[in-house]
């Protein structure tokens, strides 16, 4: 890696609104805006519900994770929401290299989730080891 270069995209095509149920369970999260269409629509959050906060930095996890070859490799994040995703979005995560430290055998990237057609919903940064 060099510094400028394109971290591989992570793609997921739609988000799933059942997988925010599933998450919904599993965090012990009742907040409706996960699950009913018609809370988010009369908190003028628009008429899809919105993903998990956990959800949508696992996607940039999962990014930055096969881009260094192991989730043993990512070493720290740190990130910033900044947009909703909401169900059927289609989101990409993605990082550029800006900094290589062959002292301490790390890469600093920025990292960011985008939503397609839409708003940067999460942007960070990151340390991997080579």
């Amino acid at each position: 890696m060099n510094v400028g270069d394109l971290l591989p995209e992570f793609v997921v095509d739609s988000v799933d609104p059942e997988r925010m149920k599933t998450m919904a369970a599993l965090l012990r999260d009742p907040n409706m805006i996960h699950l009913d269409p018609a809370e988010t629509a009369r908190l003028g959050m628009g008429a899809r519900v919105v993903n998990q906060g956990p959800i949508n930095l696992g996607y940039v996890q999962t990014m930055l994770a096969r881009a260094a070859g192991g989730v043993d490799r990512v070493r720290a994040t740190s990130f910033r929401f900044e947009a909703n995703v909401h169900a059927g979005d289609r989101v990409v995560a993605g990082g550029r290299v800006t900094a290589l430290r062959p002292d301490e055998g790390e890469i600093d990237c920025e990292v960011w989730l985008d939503v397609t057609g839409g708003s940067r919903a999460l942007s960070g940064t990151a340390i991997l080891r080579k």
